[in-house]
């Protein structure tokens, strides 16, 4: 049996995940990280981008929009912004986010603008298409 550390994912609308995983790979905002039990402690921010995570049973992805991990030697706690399972994205969903953003971007008053908002989106949005690519889901 192969040794493991307790994960729990949520966010602010719920609880996406909570069981023994045996490793994690989170998209931190300076970089992947890999994750392996009895891994140093740390706090990290993450960037929008894949959560994998590998359990005795085999793997399985969520996508989170920012947040905050905890890493402790046996436990790791994700506190996503927002998640959502890889089942639930939806590639049209993103274009028009990514092209709403792209077009507040461009807008003529920029003083109006809460420019880091916007950018978030942008960057979720862009992180959602390219994960559907990778993980090879199509539209529905």
């Amino acid at each position: 049996m192969a040794t493991t550390m307790q994960l729990d994912v949520v966010s602010a609308e719920n609880s996406l995940f909570s069981g023994e995983v045996v490793e994690l790979f989170a998209p931190g905002e300076m970089g992947d990280l890999g994750i392996m039990p009895r891994h140093t402690q740390l706090i990290t921010t993450l960037k929008a981008g894949e959560l994998r995570y590998v359990t005795e049973e085999g793997s399985a992805s969520l996508f989170v929009a920012g947040g905050v991990m905890e890493v402790q030697p046996h436990v790791v706690t994700v506190l996503a912004d927002t998640a959502l399972r890889a089942k639930d994205l939806d590639e049209e969903a993103a274009k028009e986010a990514q092209q709403r953003a792209e077009e507040a971007l461009q807008g003529k008053d920029p003083d109006d603008l809460d420019y880091e908002a916007v950018r978030a989106e942008l960057d979720a949005a862009k992180a959602q298409i390219e994960m559907i690519h990778r993980i090879g889901k199509t539209l529905r």
